[in-house]
């Protein structure tokens, strides 16, 4: 039972490449199907967002498992084995394990401590599960790998501080204003970074956003994505009057928002408090503006300070993360290295039995007509003989399965003893002598 890994990302792949090898609804089943169908794939699972794809695989030995899941990705997306290889990374046995680890817990991902990936990797648990395509080992490393996804953000808080810049300009409004849920806000602009912004707010339940853009049908098409109210441009200094939060950013060459236009805003609003976020560069909002009584503004350099502070606190607790994320290595690989080694140990004690058992028979026959009494000392001594001839590489290899080599070991084993393991591959060898001498000519 052996764990591997087969991916690819925004660091290895082009977008086009990325594009190719994504997996998703109906194609999801058909490749989970095709990849368990492989020999020597016990299970499987697909984790595909769209900044990776990753296949991980219980496999019977681990070259082969590699090779079946180029073949496999190469055949899925046409692109040449060879071509699949240069975009793709590839883990075995605790590399894979620490990977899965690491992905959940969002030290892989583009933005360090990501939420969104610990409920990706849920849902590609679960869609194998519901295509029963896993195994107890797979079921058993994704369930401790989310359990360590949920850890890692509860002990280190990696994900609480905003490193984006539109997500620091509704946490900067959230410290400011406390609950989001009363306020209307007013986003200035609709290209990205006030989309971005506008998709925070309303995950942060405010109650309500009016978009205002030099093109209303720009302003229109945001709206209506946010469940938001679109206005003409030339009404914006009517809807300052009634907003809480205001961010900013257009790619005009002049101010936007004047000082002197808002001081008249101001004064219509009686005293009451606004909160303003300039994102655009050039600025949108006149800096004098954050003069007035009652306009608390923040500009892109304060934010991006806020962004960078963020970040650092990140990195910190990024490396309180991996610190886990051994921990939690550790106590999988002692659960898996025991399972690995308990159907060899399970295998060598029934070939033992079966010495016994046929050894016993003809002993017996033998001796003649034995007395009860006589015949339970001779089956006791046996079974006692088998048993301390047993013991001593049973208690070893149930030891060597808490290290890296436990694997190894058990293999040697099998092919010692010729056993047959179900569900593992021996690796015949042909010994180059035979009672003391050698085989073959020459």
């Amino acid at each position: 039972m052996l764990i591997v890994v087969v991916g690819l990302s925004h660091r290895t792949a082009p977008v086009e490449v990325r594009e190719r090898l994504s997996f998703t609804g109906n194609s999801l089943r058909e490749a989970l199907k095709r990849l368990k169908d492989c020999p020597t794939i016990q299970g499987c699972a697909i984790l595909s967002t769209c900044n990776r794809t990753e296949v991980y695989a219980v496999v019977m030995e681990v070259d082969e498992g590699l090779n079946a899941i180029w073949s496999f990705l190469s055949r899925w997306s046409g692109v040449d084995i060879s071509e699949i290889k240069n975009f793709t990374y590839c883990h075995t046995l605790y590399d894979a394990v620490r990977h899965l680890f690491r992905v959940a817990a969002g030290l892989d991902s583009m933005l360090l401590g990501e939420t969104e990936v610990l409920g990706q990797v849920r849902a590609a648990y679960r869609q194998a599960c519901d295509f029963a395509v896993t195994n107890r080992v797979l079921n058993t490393l994704f369930q401790q790998a989310i359990t360590v996804g949920k850890r890692v953000r509860t002990e280190t808080g990696i994900d609480r501080n905003a490193v984006s810049i539109s997500y620091a300009a509704v946490e900067l409004a959230k410290r400011q204003l406390g609950s989001l849920n009363r306020c209307l806000a007013l986003i200035i602009g609709a290209g990205k970074m006030s989309g971005l912004a506008a998709r925070h707010l309303v995950a942060n339940g405010v109650s309500g956003i009016i978009v205002s853009n030099r093109s209303y049908d720009q302003a229109k098409e945001l709206a209506e994505e946010i469940a938001g109210k679109a206005v003409n441009f030339n009404e914006l200094l009517k809807y300052l009057e009634l907003a809480d939060i205001v961010i900013s950013c257009t790619a005009a060459p002049h101010f936007v928002v004047k000082a002197a236009d808002m001081k008249r805003v101001m004064e219509k609003r009686c005293g009451r408090q606004i909160f303003m976020i300039d994102l655009a560069v050039p600025r949108d909002i006149e800096p004098e503006t954050g003069d007035l009584d009652e306009v608390i503004l923040y500009d892109i350099d304060d934010l991006e300070a806020v962004v960078d502070h963020n970040l650092a606190e990140r990195r910190e607790a990024a490396v309180r993360a991996e610190g886990i994320i051994e921990e939690e290595l550790g106590e999988f690989m002692r659960w898996l290295g025991t399972q690995s080694v308990v159907p060899t140990i399970s295998a060598l004690k029934q070939r033992g039995e079966e010495i016994k058992q046929r050894e016993l028979e003809r002993a017996l026959n033998r001796l003649g007509n034995l007395s009860d009494h006589d015949k339970k000392v001779v089956c006791s001594l046996a079974g006692s003989i088998v048993n301390q001839i047993l013991h001593t590489p049973v208690a070893q290899l149930k030891n060597y399965a808490l290290t890296t080599e436990g694997h190894l070991y058990a293999e040697v084993l099998q092919n010692l003893f010729c056993l047959d393991v179900p569900g593992q591959k021996i690796k015949s060898q042909i010994p180059e002598t035979y009672n003391g001498k050698k085989t073959g000519s020459g």
